[in-house]
């Protein structure tokens, strides 16, 4: 694959959404949310947020999506730990000479409330991309009502070109 032009900057946009489930475990960013009383419903191990961020990554560079690496009809990824597949896709920029430089995602769910793992979430988001804590921004939103049975995910990444 060649991209269509070396720019310094490119940015990508990723989106997840899970059903839940009770007897589930909740984790978001690569943290466990002990509190939650049911859990997403997936394939992997359901992180909604290292799933966007994966899926942010890879559209960047117009490298496709994590349904395209990891399809949830193969039986080796069932359980899949999501940080290999934000690993797996951080490599693949990271292949293209590209690295994230800012992340911003958005988690729409209507309980348990997170505001008290913001800072958790995201230093493991920051870790896991090699980024400074401040470069990982974290909001959450309630679905109003609308939407109580799922959690959903967007995030938008900021991708530069390594020397830039």
């Amino acid at each position: 694959m060649t991209l269509p032009s070396p720019l310094p900057y490119r940015i990508g946009y990723g989106e997840d959404a899970h059903r839940l489930e009770a007897g589930r475990l909740l984790v978001l960013g690569g943290v466990p949310i002990p509190h939650a009383a049911r859990g997403a419903v997936a394939h992997s191990d359901g992180d909604a947020v290292l799933h966007a961020v994966a899926d942010a990554l890879l559209s960047g560079l117009a490298l496709g999506d994590i349904g395209h690496y990891y399809p949830d009809t193969a039986a080796e990824h069932a359980g899949l730990d999501s940080r290999v597949i934000l690993q797996d896709s951080l490599a693949l920029v990271r292949e293209w000479k590209y690295r994230p430089a800012n992340v911003a995602l958005v988690v729409t769910l209507d309980r348990p409330k997170l505001g008290p793992l913001r800072a958790e979430i995201a230093r493991t988001v920051a870790g896991l991309l090699g980024l400074p804590e401040t470069e990982v921004g974290v909001s959450f939103k309630t679905s109003e009502g609308l939407a109580p049975d799922h959690v959903q995910v967007r995030v938008t990444a900021l991708l530069v070109r390594d020397g830039d």
